[in-house]
């Protein structure tokens, strides 16, 4: 787009100060944000900037790594169907979560203390990032350097994701600050009564348990405290962590208007099935009483699309976001749901497809699964650079 130029001369001091301080800020951003032109130079940039055992962190799964392998191979052993002359010159991919409308159906998961750990501002730099793309973002309970941070930086609700690490007293503390903040939506994570046994982070010996407050009332949720959590609060009410049919059921019937369907990326229970496996059937049990959400192994906008068919209304990011975040800062997560609405828009296009409202199962196949479905997978560049070796990475 053309920009006018501004023609009023100045004097020459002035423009010497304003010249100096620009080329300072212009260098600066570009050293803080480098232009990535794929999803996969995202993921390499930030295996190249994090220490291995943060790396590992955000990568691994719990035990085995069985349950994160599934997302994965969940997501592979599904293909696209094609239709062909279809005038697909324009999109629409806008949606609605409780309400609020979202220009693409993507969203940054909640993912904890972890922004704290590759970025100084955390919470509130996902947060802009996510609006200025015209979505929404989760802020986790350990999110730095606030909840009220996170919130106040920018000008749309955001969603709250809660764990419970007090009693009653506590909790409510939490929920009036989250009311007062003024986000639009609670979120309890229902899948963490006991923290996984992760590993790599065991091994490493990486500082990441729990970092704040008593596992044990965690533990000691059950879906009586749901109920009251949301009329403590006053807000919409998201069951985070749903992975079969059956809890599905006992969520809408105990007031969630969003149930979530999520594995905790694989870093939870093991042995699990895939989220996209069990999105389904939590779709059918749910039967249009409640929206629903989805994350788990998304990568790419392929995978978007996939779970858009089997009937999430938007789905989440976890793993990306932190690569993301990693590799540029605010905005490089800005870039990341860009390049995800570009692998979407792309994928609609060769379908066939120019709304989400057209995608349903009839879109997908099943068939088999090619290769080893792992963490890196989904970008041969970055499994072939963790393969062939650490060259160029921090900490080496």
């Amino acid at each position: 787009m053309a920009v006018a130029r501004n023609k009023t001369r100045v004097t020459r001091p002035a423009v010497r100060k304003k010249s100096r301080a620009a080329v300072k800020s212009k260098t600066a951003s570009r050293k803080s944000a480098p232009q990535f032109d794929s999803l996969q130079q995202i993921a390499l940039a930030a295996w190249r900037k994090l220490p291995p055992a943060v790396w590992d962190h955000l990568v691994g799964g719990a035990d085995s790594e069985m349950t994160l392998r599934r997302n994965r191979a969940g997501l592979d052993a599904l293909a696209l169907r094609q239709r062909v002359l279809v005038d697909v010159r324009s999109f629409d991919l806008g949606t609605s979560l409780l309400g609020q409308p979202l220009a693409f159906p993507v969203f940054p998961a909640p993912v904890g203390g972890f922004l704290g750990k590759v970025h100084a501002e955390g919470g509130p730099a996902v947060a802009r990032a996510a609006v200025s793309r015209g979505t929404t973002a989760f802020i986790a309970t350990a999110a730095k350097p606030s909840l009220e941070a996170a919130q106040a930086a920018v000008q749309r609700p955001l969603i709250f994701q809660l764990y419970v690490r007090g009693d009653r007293g506590w909790v409510e503390a939490i929920l009036d600050r989250v009311k007062a903040a003024g986000y639009g939506a609670l979120c309890v994570t229902v899948d963490r009564n006991y923290y996984g046994r992760r590993e790599r982070d065991i091994v490493s010996q990486l500082p990441v348990k729990e970092g704040f407050g008593d596992q044990s009332y965690q533990a000691s949720l059950n879906w009586k405290d749901l109920v009251w959590m949301k009329e403590r609060v006053g807000l919409p009410l998201i069951a985070k962590g749903i992975a079969t049919a059956e809890d599905a059921v006992l969520a809408v019937e105990h007031g969630a208007d969003v149930v979530y369907v999520s594995n905790h990326g694989g870093r939870q229970l093991d042995h699990a099935q895939g989220s996209i496996e069990v999105l389904a059937e939590v779709v059918d049990a749910v039967a249009g009483r409640a929206e629903i959400l989805m994350d788990g192994g998304i990568l790419r906008g392929t995978d978007v699309v996939k779970a858009l068919c089997l009937g999430a209304r938007a789905v989440g990011v976890g793993k990306l976001l932190g690569w993301a975040l990693s590799a540029g800062g605010e905005a490089g997560v800005a870039r990341m749901l860009e390049l995800l609405e570009i692998e979407v828009r792309t994928a609609m296009g060769l379908m066939g497809v120019t709304s989400i409202n057209q995608l349903g199962p009839q879109w997908l196949c099943r068939v088999p699964v090619l290769g080893t479905p792992n963490a890196t997978s989904a970008y041969p560049l970055l499994a072939a650079a963790v393969r062939d070796g650490s060259t160029g990475r921090a900490g080496q």
